[in-house]
């Protein structure tokens, strides 16, 4: 199996300890995105299907370009069954609203072939370079590759952080900062003493079952991402296509009028 084609990068990166860089996708529709996010140093990208209009045909182009070029397609998903995502060529589901035990097993269910879960067989596709493989070889190889991401993004989910991280086949648990301070009542205050203890918890929940912890949401705030990666977090959704367009593109209106007006 090639390494461009099979391999998923990003859990390769996170397994050695390394930090992971993606960048959200939410507007952009074209397979060039995948390209741009690699010329700019990202690990993965992260389409978001949960927040945006994005088709299916639509994030699996852009998952096969990004499959092509030897990053990591990642796919926020809507439900908490995300298999045609899967099945289209990411390579990792991030999955919102994780807040039981329960919940969390059901994602497993959905995305892990047996003995694992109980994924609908798919034989082979993009995520395997459409390589000839017997089904229990494809079984075992994308039970292996695939990255299962558990969003935190209420009370209860964090509360419930240190049974979830230690369910065997999740991978990563991720706080969504914005859902999870907004459920606080503190919208957007990412360094505020109870988020702080909200990222505290979490990192302790993946450190005792040895899985991983991301961040999402926290932008432009250089200390505040600096404080997370001490403390554990390898993975990070900087920004995305939108965000990046206008910082951007606002720095440079601005400076264009301040010359026009001196």
């Amino acid at each position: 199996m090639p390494n461009s084609v099979g391999e998923n990068q990003a859990k390769r990166k996170l397994a050695a300890g390394e930090l992971m860089l993606c960048m959200g996708v939410n507007q952009v529709r074209t397979p060039n995105i995948a390209m741009i996010a690699a010329a700019c140093g990202f690990d993965a990208i992260c389409i978001d299907l949960e927040h945006n209009p994005t088709s299916l045909e639509t994030a699996a182009a852009i998952c096969v370009a990004a499959l092509g070029i030897g990053i990591t397609p990642i796919a926020r998903v809507s439900s908490r069954d995300p298999t045609r995502i899967l099945d289209c060529g990411a390579q990792g589901v991030m999955v919102p609203h994780v807040s039981t035990v329960a919940e969390a097993r059901a994602v497993v269910d959905s995305c892990r072939y047996p003995p694992h879960g109980h994924r609908s067989a798919l034989g082979s596709g993009p995520a395997l370079g459409y390589s000839a493989r017997s089904q229990g070889e494809i079984n075992s190889y994308l039970n292996e590759q695939t990255l299962l991401i558990a969003m935190l993004e209420t009370l209860e989910a964090i509360e419930n952080a240190d049974a979830i991280a230690g369910i065997d086949g999740i991978d990563m648990l991720h706080i969504g900062s914005s859902d999870l301070s907004t459920e606080m009542g503190i919208p957007g205050q990412y360094k505020h003493a109870r988020m702080r203890q909200a990222y505290e918890a979490t990192a302790k929940a993946v450190r005792a079952h040895g899985k991983s912890m991301g961040v999402g949401g926290v932008r432009v705030d250089f200390d505040l991402q600096t404080w997370l990666m001490r403390l554990g977090m390898r993975y990070l959704t900087g920004g995305s296509d939108v965000g990046y367009i206008h910082s951007a593109g606002r720095a440079d209106v601005k400076r264009l009028r301040e010359v026009h007006l001196s």
